[in-house]
């Protein structure tokens, strides 16, 4: 039995956490909170900052929402803020129908509703330039949620979220929402250094069962079963340790299938031609989790046919299977948005139909109301027929190159159940509430800007995390698709880890160095970058590494004793093998040097209408020359188009050697070839023209234009050396191979050493070091000035130019500050302005879009200019070592420059395949370059004008929605 203090004591606490705002907070909330959500509530209701990580769907957000209570219930303002527009949107809404339209604004720097609201709503560059111009809206502000706070390793978003995170004030409680990530104990010591007491709430839990399936042939199969065969949970409740990969999916998948000759499917059971649903009507989370085919001596696979599965199951058929195991609705990842377009079009070939009348009619309603704004001219350009007819068959694809109305719509019609299948790109993964019973992975391998890599365990987690989503489902399916060389243990490695480490993506920039100078001296601010998250990862690494140089610096000394020949001096002879090597490096670099300077002059020397036979390197086979341009950085540069119609750009350092000119070819008019249809018919007289030539266009090079003789056999210095080395005493040593293999064991240890050493020296205060060069290129270039020079009290203080650099948010920030130093955009109309900025927010996302010519010399003036700014700027950036600048980039500048001039969508997209949701973001962009422009006295009217020209038609509604 307690004692009376002890039963005091208890009385006391209860009767203070019944008196708590966690305990009211979660009287509106029907059922009990997890552990989780009430320690973070308690830690922001003590004082603390929070950092939660947990895992998608886990009620992450429920701690962002007490944070608002909290903070309304102080008399404090609270901003929430999110990564991309969307989220902002989807929370705004969410918190306008809990507090009321008039207590919740929003800023995403293209809206600004209530921004003076005690709960405001905002990207989180908003608020990065709202501490850097020291806001009056920030006065009285108490908490600030960041949601997807591990959206700080985005290459270029992220920096702002550790700007944020470092000039917040010590008075403002943080509350940090993260997926679960390996390392949430490092980003949490990180978040204690710089901002105070922070408490660390990790939770490893999905709050609903994730069960994980393997397509393989036409059989749904559990991934993980126990040792009697049964399925188990692979994460959240009822998840079991002791289990093993399906045996029987090695099974079937190391099995090949016999094709029907008639239709090419699989011979078994056919799903082909089948209209209906059978798994429709099951409400959602009744079906039981194990699937109706576990697999046997039936179906694809059989111990007759050797060699694993010919191919995978089609899209078609996995909807079906899935319809069938009442595992509906689905998110099917498809890492490429042609991909998704054409799973569409799979599925609308099929004749799949997955809604039944009455929800057809829910789904008709909703886009005749949605869409009603699109005119006419412009429904072909969005294939919005298209859209409609697979929307109302229950199924759509989502992905960036989507116009964001058809995206929401499709989100929304999802979300309430109606469409039943969406075929997504990654990026929606990036935390839009779209509820799916069950996530398909269609393959485990994507592009990644470089090159194609397998899926990360924090890539799979974080995608197959969609599926099951609280208080919707009572349980959540990922499901992979098998193909050939499946391998069933690695999917099941990769299902097993939840690995996710966070890494920084900080960096200085010019417009952050200026907002820092101008806030801070010297000192604070390098001090300011050095208490960066990226600059604690990288220090926290030195002392790994330091000891990793200790245990290479003995094994070098161990390996150099042992380096040891009776015959001679063994290290000699090594640094003679070693300079024979370099010799022949130094004539083969030579020699390439000889081939790229052939190059240079053959493509300068190249004509209008000249067939090519191309040598391979990044471009192949054969093309015809539209133009060249003799007058570019690191030209000439050639305009090609070759045999399938496709516009090229190929420079020296695109081929290995010269090309060869083998014939000509009459080409239409330059302007006319902005055309599709022109470009496919040249393409055609360009086929027939090359009727009868070698299919291997490099056979023809060789025969034509051979590289540059080497001169090995005849360089006095390598056959001294060669000779040098023949005569050296230890090479008649009968051991020496044994011997050398000790110095190749030396000779990799001491790179690996002094790999280590300068890693070590690069690390500590290397972002200090890279904003020392940094601000040595903002003095040269006049944007900083130095204050007691060559004193102790040196100082760095921005000058007028850097103030304008100061309001300048973008990836080429010095660029377009550059421009607009040296008036490279002065005498331009609102049309032609907004064409120029296009090219300055553009990155083309391949490099074989020719620009299209703009019919207004003024343009085509300044972006010539823009790019001489851009070649000095270049070289002024190789000076002090840092990163260049990537030149402006007119691929669709004549687009934004026809849509500005008033063109409807379809006139202004027309003879290009931009698709309309790169063009609507694009000008969003553009936009919002222009209004950081109206700040400028003499390009501000003009940029007024041009936002104006641009926001309108379907940019401004989506703007606007």
């Amino acid at each position: 039995m307690t004692s009376p203090a002890e039963r005091y004591a208890q009385w006391a606490q209860e009767k203070k956490q019944a008196a708590s705002e966690l305990t009211a907070f979660t009287g509106r909330y029907p059922f009990a909170l997890d552990d989780f959500q009430l320690a973070a509530g308690r830690a922001l209701e003590n004082g603390s900052s929070v950092l939660v990580a947990a895992p998608t769907g886990a009620g992450k957000t429920v701690v962002g929402e007490f944070a608002v209570h909290l903070a309304l219930a102080r008399g404090h303002k609270v901003f929430y803020t999110a990564p991309i527009k969307a989220l902002s949107n989807q929370k705004f809404g969410e918190l306008v129908d809990w507090l009321g339209a008039e207590r919740v604004g929003l800023l995403t720097g293209d809206t600004s509703i209530r921004p003076d609201a005690e709960v405001v709503v905002m990207t989180t560059e908003v608020l990065r330039n709202m501490l850097y111009a020291d806001s009056d809206l920030l006065v009285g502000l108490g908490f600030v949620v960041m949601d997807e706070v591990h959206y700080l390793a985005d290459r270029l978003r992220g920096p702002v979220w550790e700007e944020v995170i470092i000039h917040l004030h010590d008075s403002v409680q943080l509350v940090s929402l993260s997926a679960t990530v390996s390392n949430a104990e490092e980003f949490g010591a990180w978040l204690q250094e710089v901002r105070g007491s922070t408490e660390i709430i990790v939770s490893e839990t999905r709050p609903v069962p994730l069960w994980q399936h393997v397509v393989a042939g036409e059989e749904l199969l559990d991934l993980f079963v126990d040792a009697d065969g049964q399925a188990v949970v692979s994460h959240g409740p009822g998840a079991r340790g002791e289990r093993r990969v399906n045996p029987e999916i090695e099974r079937i998948t190391s099995f090949s299938l016999p094709v029907d000759e008639r239709t090419g499917g699989a011979r078994g059971r056919g799903y082909r031609g089948r209209k209906g649903t059978r798994g429709r009507h099951r409400p959602r989370g009744a079906g039981r989790h194990r699937p109706p085919h576990r697999g046997g001596g039936r179906g694809r696979g059989g111990p007759e046919h050797g060699g694993g599965l010919q191919r995978p199951a089609r899209r078609t058929e996995v909807v079906e299977l899935l319809d069938d195991a009442a595992l509906l609705p689905a998110i099917m990842f498809i890492f490429s948005r042609a991909g998704c377009d054409a799973a569409v079009q799979q599925c609308a070939r099929a004749r799949l139909r997955l809604t039944d009348d009455a929800e057809r009619r829910a789904i008709r309603s909703y886009l005749d109301e949605q869409l009603s704004g699109i005119g006419v001219e412009d429904e072909e350009v969005l294939s919005l027929a298209t859209f409609r007819r697979a929307a109302l068959d229950g199924f759509a694809a989502h992905h960036a190159g989507m116009l964001p109305l058809l995206k929401t719509i499709v989100e929304q019609l999802f979300a309430r159940g109606l469409i039943k299948v969406v075929f997504a790109t990654e990026t929606l993964a990036l935390g839009i509430n779209m509820p799916a019973r069950s996530v398909v992975l269609e393959k485990l391998v994507k592009f990644n800007g470089v090159d194609h890599a397998d899926l990360t365990p924090g890539e799979f987690t974080q995608l197959t995390g969609r599926a099951g989503r609280r208080g919707i489902d009572t349980e959540g399916h990922a499901v992979v698709v098998a193909g050939p060389r499946f391998d069933a243990r690695a999917v099941g490695s990769l299902a097993s880890r939840r690995t996710y480490p966070l890494r920084s993506a900080f960096r200085p920039t010019p417009n952050m160095a200026v907002n820092l100078l101008e806030r801070f001296d010297l000192s604070r601010a390098r001090e300011t970058l050095e208490t960066s998250f990226a600059q604690f990862q990288a220090d926290r690494s030195v002392v790994g590494l330091a000891r990793r140089a200790r245990e290479l610096e003995d094994t070098v000394a161990s390996y150099r004793e042992a380096m040891t020949c009776e015959h001679g001096d063994l290290l000699e002879y090594a640094r003679l093998q070693e300079a024979v090597a370099e010799r022949e490096k130094t004539l083969a670099r030579e020699r390439s040097e000889a081939d790229r300077a052939r190059t240079r002059s053959m493509l300068g020397d190249l004509r209008r209408g000249e067939v090519l036979a191309l040598p391979g390197g990044k471009r192949r086979g054969y093309a015809v020359v539209l133009g060249v341009d003799r007058n570019v950085l690191g030209g000439p540069q050639v305009d090609l188009l070759d045999t399938e119609g496709r516009r090229r750009i190929l420079r020296p350092g695109d081929v290995p050697s010269p090309p060869a000119v083998i014939d000509t070819l009459r080409l239409p008019r330059q302007d006319t070839l902005g055309s599709g249809k022109v470009r496919r018919d040249t393409a055609a007289a360009l086929r027939q023209r090359l009727a009868g030539q070698d299919d291997d266009a490099r056979r023809e090079v060789r025969r034509r234009a051979g590289r540059t003789p080497s001169t090995a056999a005849t360089d006095e210095q390598l056959l001294a050396l060669r000779a040098e080395l023949t005569a050296h005493p230890c090479a008649q040593c009968p051991d020496l191979e044994s011997h050398l293999r000790w110095v190749g064991r030396w000779r990799k240890s001491r790179s690996e050493l002094e790999g280590v050493q300068r890693r070590i020296r690069g690390r500590t205060s290397s972002l200090a070091r890279q904003f020392d060069h940094l601000a040595d290129l903002l003095v040269e270039l006049g944007y900083l000035e130095r204050v007691d020079a060559g004193t102790e009290d040196e100082e760095l203080r921005p000058t007028a130019s850097g103030l304008r650099l100061r309001r300048l948010f973008s990836d080429r920030d010095l660029l377009i500050a550059q421009c607009l130093e040296h008036g490279a955009w002065a005498d331009l109309d609102p049309a032609g302005l907004a064409a120029v900025v296009s090219a300055a927010v553009h990155e083309s996302r391949r490099d074989d879009r020719a620009p299209e010519l703009i019919p207004d010399p003024a343009v085509e003036a300044a972006l010539e200019a823009s790019t001489r700014v851009a070649t000095a700027l270049q070289a002024a950036e190789a000076r002090h070592r840092i990163s260049p600048t990537t030149a402006p980039d007119p691929a669709i500048a004549a687009i934004v420059h026809r849509w500005a001039r008033g063109a409807h969508l379809a006139a202004a997209l027309e003879g290009n395949d931009l698709p309309p949701g790169d063009f609507v973001r694009h000008c969003r962009q553009v936009i919002d370059l222009l209004d950081q422009l109206t700040a400028d006295e003499e390009l501000g009217p003009i940029a007024r004008r041009a936002i104006r020209a641009v926001r309108r038609g379907l940019v401004a509604q989506e703007i606007d929605r």
